[in-house]
């Protein structure tokens, strides 16, 4: 079933699924190279400000086949993640990072093909000593997380589907894309936008 989620939620992008139930991340968590996407249940972490271990935990300790959702704290123009940790992550079958701060090695990361999203690049990188905490729940992008939610994320963004909801929010978001079909057609046809959603233009003034 999770393969059946991950393929259906991924057809229907983050976009589509933001505007169906899911809670969209805050747009400053954006792709770190151009056509990252992943479709997988989030497994959550939280560090220490300026320090990564929970993330070198995560990555040894969280379930194949998930997707790492990262709060780092206060202070995000870190490099928090990058080369090293993709190979690990790599290895141990994880799908993916959404982080709320900042990556390198971002090159390598593309061409590793590993769906990273951020809010930025950054250099300098982290210590590794702190107190963290993997698992339960985290605070990323202003959306709170909880492990076992379905993070979609391509270009539009970050999308979190919360795991009570999948169902619901994946019929939801089937019946929107099949409605901007009809919409598509309709365009196509000679239609505009303001008769087919009913919009009221009288407060628009036309010189």
């Amino acid at each position: 079933m999770t393969d059946d989620y991950a393929a259906a939620f991924a057809a229907l992008g983050a976009a589509t699924l933001g505007e169906s139930g899911g809670r969209p991340m805050a747009p400053r968590i954006r792709p770190a190279w151009r056509g990252a996407r992943v479709s997988a249940p989030a497994f959550p972490v939280n560090c220490s400000t300026a320090d990564n271990l929970a993330i070198h935990v995560a990555v040894a300790e969280a379930p194949t086949g998930s997707v790492l959702v990262v709060n780092v704290g206060h202070e995000p123009a870190r490099g928090y993640w990058g080369e090293v940790l993709t190979t690990g992550a790599e290895a141990r079958g994880l799908r993916g990072l959404v982080i709320d701060g900042g990556v390198r090695d971002v090159d390598a990361l593309e061409a590793h093909g590993f769906p990273v999203f951020s809010t930025m690049i950054a250099l300098r990188g982290a210590t590794k000593q702190e107190p963290g905490r993997i698992g339960g729940t985290a605070i990323v992008g202003e959306v709170e997380v909880a492990h076992g939610d379905w993070i979609v994320a391509d270009t539009d963004g970050v999308t979190v589907v919360p795991n009570a909801h999948l169902d619901d929010v994946l019929a939801a978001g089937r019946a929107r894309a099949e409605k901007e079909e009809h919409y598509f057609a309709e365009l196509r046809a000679g239609r505009t936008t303001i008769q087919l959603l009913a919009l009221d233009d009288s407060p628009i003034e036309r010189d």
